[in-house]
């Protein structure tokens, strides 16, 4: 392994103690451990999302947002529609 120097504060180096003796390990197995979740963390994000659209593809039909986004346009059109009648015009 290679050692590295990496500078912390005191409120981080105290939670690492801590969380290090509830765990059993050393500081810096927990900091190696922490690293590693981190890091993977994203890679992992990416592939589930991947495989969840290669699973069931979203298509226009299925576009909930599209869906929203006509509803909202055309309820705000009606909105602004229904107070211009009511205030007597802008």
């Amino acid at each position: 392994m290679r050692q590295t120097l990496v500078q912390l504060t005191d409120d981080l180096v105290d939670a690492l103690d801590r969380r290090a003796a509830r765990e059993g390990v050393s500081r810096s197995k927990l900091v190696r451990d922490l690293l590693h979740v981190a890091l993977n963390a994203g890679d992992q994000h990416d592939r589930a999302l991947v495989e969840g659209y290669s699973r069931i593809p979203q298509s226009e039909a299925s576009d909930a947002w599209g869906d929203l986004a006509e509803w909202s346009a055309t309820n705000a059109r009606r909105n602004v529609a229904a107070l211009n009648e009511e205030d007597g015009g802008w």
